[in-house]
């Protein structure tokens, strides 16, 4: 059952209102994504294949450079600006929604709907990623004494030696700390950017509200947004082909279920 929520998150969005969802409504965001995929393959498939390929190019740049170990971090990195980099899939559902067919021009200018919103958001998530690239270099250094080492023996050090363990425990928690808080200011925030003609700051409440109101099941679909698409990643990342559009059409889903 899906019920309105007041309080003081929303005291000063009163155009804003937020239900409450449950465990349900994230399988059908899933599956409403996975249809809004099918019906504009082309263009969900050709954005996916665009992001993987980038991933793709990185991964193999760190590793000519002797930077391999640096692929754990930059793909968790990756998720603190994905529900940015989703615009795209969050434009084609929206015109699916309306009754209209997506284009590429319309879906690759989205970001002009709402320039300043979402360049502001664009913004906080890039310095989310750069606090996360710096956290992750102190970590190397404080406990590998260098700069990053090579891939090669690095999977197998930090699971197998104590230094690796407690370097792969404290990451963790410092990642997963970040991404939680990404997570709750961009749950909704940017697909209501693309939505309506509202500041960040109005959307950033909106999320929060959205997100406090229904934590049991944001932890939950947070937990299914990350191993999608990580799943995504460990496919080389060509699995982001498919992993980011459904990620992205679900998210567009939520957001128009969980604020009215």
């Amino acid at each position: 059952m899906i019920r309105p929520v007041t309080g003081a998150l929303l005291d000063d969005l009163p155009a804003t209102e937020v239900r409450r969802v449950t465990v349900d409504d994230t399988a059908r965001w899933l599956a409403l994504g996975w249809g809004d995929m099918r019906r504009s393959p082309v263009l969900s498939l050709g954005f996916g294949a665009v992001f993987a390929a980038v991933g793709h190019l990185l991964t193999a740049g760190l590793a000519q450079a002797g930077m391999g170990s640096l692929v754990l971090p930059l793909g968790a990195g990756f998720m603190l600006l994905a529900p940015f980099l989703a615009v795209a899939f969050y434009e084609i559902s929206r015109r699916h929604e309306l009754g209209e067919k997506p284009d590429l021009a319309g879906v690759a200018m989205a970001w002009r709907r709402n320039p300043a919103g979402l360049g502001n958001m664009a913004l906080v998530l890039i310095l989310a990623l750069f606090a996360w690239v710096q956290l992750a270099l102190l970590l190397f250094m404080l406990f590998f004494a260098a700069n990053p080492p090579p891939f090669e023996g690095f999977i197998l050090d930090i699971l197998s030696t104590p230094r690796g363990l407690s370097f792969l425990m404290v990451g963790t928690a410092l990642g997963g700390a970040l991404a939680s808080v990404v997570f709750a200011i961009s749950a909704v925030s940017l697909p209501m950017l693309l939505d309506r003609p509202v500041p960040a700051g109005v959307a950033v409440k909106a999320s929060l509200a959205a997100v406090f109101a229904n934590w049991r099941v944001m932890i939950g679909w947070a937990l299914a947004i990350a191993l999608i698409t990580f799943a995504g990643m460990a496919l080389f990342f060509v699995g982001l082909i498919v992993a980011l559009p459904l990620v992205g059409h679900a998210t567009w889903h939520a957001y128009r279920t969980v604020v009215v």
